[in-house]
């Protein structure tokens, strides 16, 4: 008796899985919007990073000019006039960015890495 239904069921159901009507359709419109979708997944990684950088970069230059335990890459400028200096110190980081869509940054000639600065005051020292 199950068989009988099954067979029953099976018949009724592979008319409507063998029509293709509306899957040329769907993958149209499921194609830019999934590419859309992943243009703007890069946009909100790669705008984290960046902040997540940045900050980092600030609080490497703070402990920096604070201890003036400096690194290969840091600049330290003098900035004042006559009656004060003040001493800058700048520190650089670059983060490679993650790539989601492939081809996306070829495509539009940009670098698929985020470069962020920090600047700090550096303390006079006691002496």
């Amino acid at each position: 008796m199950s068989n009988n239904i099954l067979k029953h069921g099976k018949s009724r159901i592979l008319p409507y899985l063998q029509k293709e009507d509306g899957n040329v359709e769907s993958a149209l419109v499921l194609i830019p919007m999934l590419i859309l979708f992943l243009i703007g997944v890069q946009l909100i990684v790669a705008t984290n990073i960046r902040n997540t950088e940045m900050a980092l970069a600030q609080g490497d230059a703070s402990a920096r000019a604070i201890s003036h335990q400096y690194q290969l890459g840091d600049e330290v400028l003098e900035v004042g006039g006559r009656i004060q200096k003040i001493q800058l110190l700048i520190t650089h980081r670059t983060h490679i960015l993650p790539q989601i869509v492939p081809g996306l940054v070829a495509l539009i000639g940009g670098n698929p890495a985020s470069e962020v600065v920090g600047i700090a005051v550096i303390e006079p020292t006691n002496s």
